[in-house]
């Protein structure tokens, strides 16, 4: 009994170990957790303006293409939502699952909010229309150009963050490398 269960396991084995040594032969090619190659999947976001129709547990959407969709908000969890509130007349991003005749939103920014001047101890940059960053920091040895949200998650050049807080105020972004919070700069 004992070695059908070993069996798997050393098949297993080797193929991880096969994985290892073609990931040797491609280490000078982007990696498939590099933001350029995530670009090259279908990105799930939806764009488009917060309608009239928006409510506490409800976006109203109209889309970049013309239609109109109703997704259900449920922010009963740990983690909200929403980031960066919901007004009628703003820019959104939505990533979101359709469960049966409904739509529900995994993830909403509001790209109004986070357009704007942004500042930290080592950053100082601003988040402008049509994806363009302006660094406002001289001495920066790799300031943001471009930015974009991209399946729920903002890209700065090569980086990828989850977006943990969006306020009028705060920004507080994520990746592998920590924790980054900046105010907004008036």
């Amino acid at each position: 009994m004992k070695a059908i269960k070993l069996i798997p396991c050393l098949i297993a084995l080797m193929i991880c170990a096969s994985g290892c040594h073609l990931s040797n032969k491609n280490a000078g090619q982007p990696s498939s957790n590099d933001s350029l190659s995530q670009t090259s999947s279908a990105d799930t976001t939806v764009y488009g303006i917060c309608g009239d129709g928006t409510s506490m547990h409800s976006l109203e959407l109209v889309t970049d293409e013309g239609n109109t969709f109703t997704y259900l908000i449920d922010d009963e969890d740990a983690t909200p939502v929403v980031k960066g509130g919901l007004l009628a007349g703003d820019r959104m991003a939505v990533v979101g699952n359709q469960i049966g005749d409904e739509r529900m939103a995994t993830t909403v920014i509001n790209l109004t909010t986070l357009m704007g001047k942004w500042t930290s101890l080592d950053k100082n940059f601003e988040l402008k229309e049509g994806g363009l960053v302006e660094s406002h920091v001289q001495a920066e040895s790799n300031p943001y150009t471009s930015w974009k949200i991209f399946n729920g998650q903002l890209l700065l050049n090569r980086d990828t963050f989850t977006i943990n807080t969006l306020g009028a105020d705060s920004l507080m972004l994520e990746n592998r490398r920590g924790i980054f919070v900046y105010k907004r700069q008036k």
